[in-house]
């Protein structure tokens, strides 16, 4: 199937793939009285007398905000904001069809960290929770920061997070595969943008203690001296044993090789330098760092890929709809690092001990029970860190 060409058909015949949907009929004097003026202006008085109450009158509680000025959007790159609206209207589809939960795209003219930071802060009133989407790095970093500090609404950056914890439910699945634990394993990082320094953050939370990171210079260490904030961070905080070099010398007896960075990257020589029984997550996308049959010819045990022709698909869609429908429902002030390993366990633990294999690590992305698994997980840790109001 030609997917380019049915997607253009698609998007011209429907102008698009969301529109907004009355909940309630407005047929008669009476309907339209009750809607709207004078009717309406109670529901108002309601909510300036106690704000909270905007979560009982409106949509607010189920409604997620996903925004971007699209500068990261797939692979295509800064392409701005109106060529990034197919983009987002697509995230709004899958919120809706895989947890519930409404969404409407925001797409703004804003190539700045403040600029963007000030335009979420001025919607926020009208929503739930706000889903940042396509924004490149480093601004990423210190959109998702400050608006988590300065709202009091759930704010997720979905290409950081959302790929961190179905990466780590992915590796928590392929160590028990091979029979090796996170905390043991030496994991291999290539590309440590923005999605890549959340999935090293994320497996530390899960217990990771060998970590290194490798951008397109080489290995990450202390004293780096990186133009970016953050692979200073990640010197700091990962490579305990100071290996310098490149993904050569980074990868000798490694366990795990984890890539969010640029097809061919990684060689069956390079595979078979790696320890026995290795993991390999390619998920560069579409020609991932290695393809399965090389990647297995070098020794590889467990392979996944971000594509869905080949098995274990580590696909944001198993997160982010259960993540927002679980966090909204107990009116999360944050999501915070405990909800995040949360839904991680929460996908994972769907693959039973005896459906678990080589090829079966993670549900499927039309898994029915994973929004719910996850939604549940996600409000119950909400619950135990203090997070939750209601």
């Amino acid at each position: 199937m030609d997917y380019n060409k049915a997607a253009l058909e698609m998007h011209e015949t429907h102008k698009g793939k969301v529109g907004i949907v009355s909940k309630v009929e407005v047929a008669t004097r009476d309907d339209l009285s009750t809607a709207y003026t004078p009717g309406v202006a109670e529901p108002c008085r309601k909510i300036k007398e106690n704000p909270e109450d905007v979560y009982k009158y409106t949509f607010k509680g189920n409604m997620v905000a996903v925004v971007s000025n699209g500068t990261a959007v797939l692979g295509l790159g800064d392409i701005g904001p109106e060529a990034g609206l197919p983009v987002m209207e697509g995230k709004a589809v899958l919120f809706k069809e895989f947890g519930g939960v409404d969404a409407f795209p925001i797409c703004i003219d804003a190539h700045d960290a403040a600029s963007v930071i000030a335009a979420c802060k001025a919607i926020a009133p009208t929503f739930g929770g706000i889903n940042l989407e396509d924004i490149k790095s480093p601004e990423c970093f210190e959109i998702e920061e400050t608006l988590e500090r300065e709202l009091d609404i759930p704010v997720f950056h979905d290409d950081q997070h959302g790929t961190a914890i179905v990466v780590t439910a992915a590796l928590i699945n392929a160590l028990r595969v091979v029979g090796k634990k996170m905390e043991d394993v030496h994991i291999v990082l290539n590309g440590p943008g923005a999605a890549g320094t959340a999935i090293i953050k994320m497996l530390m939370t899960a217990g990771a203690k060998d970590i290194i990171a490798v951008d397109q210079f080489g290995t990450l260490y202390k004293g780096c001296n990186s133009a970016e904030a953050h692979k200073n961070w990640l010197g700091e905080m990962t490579n305990p044993r100071q290996v310098k070099g490149g993904l050569k010398e980074a990868l000798e007896g490694a366990d795990v090789f984890i890539g969010v960075s640029k097809p061919g990257i990684l060689t069956t020589e390079l595979c078979k330098t790696m320890n026995k029984d290795a993991i390999v997550f390619a998920m560069a996308n579409p020609t991932p760092e290695i393809m399965p049959d090389e990647a297995k010819a070098g020794g590889v045990r467990v392979m996944a890929t971000g594509r869905s022709d080949f098995p274990n698909q580590v696909n944001n869609v198993l997160c982010f709809p259960g993540l927002f429908k679980g966090a909204l429902s107990v009116r999360a002030r944050d999501i915070n690092n405990e909800m995040k390993l949360a839904a991680a366990y929460a996908i994972a633990d769907l693959i039973t001990d005896a459906d678990r294999s080589e090829e079966n690590i993670i549900p499927g992305a039309f898994d029915p029970r994973v929004a719910e698994a996850v939604a549940n997980a996600v409000a119950k840790a909400a619950r135990e860190t203090g997070v939750a109001r209601a």
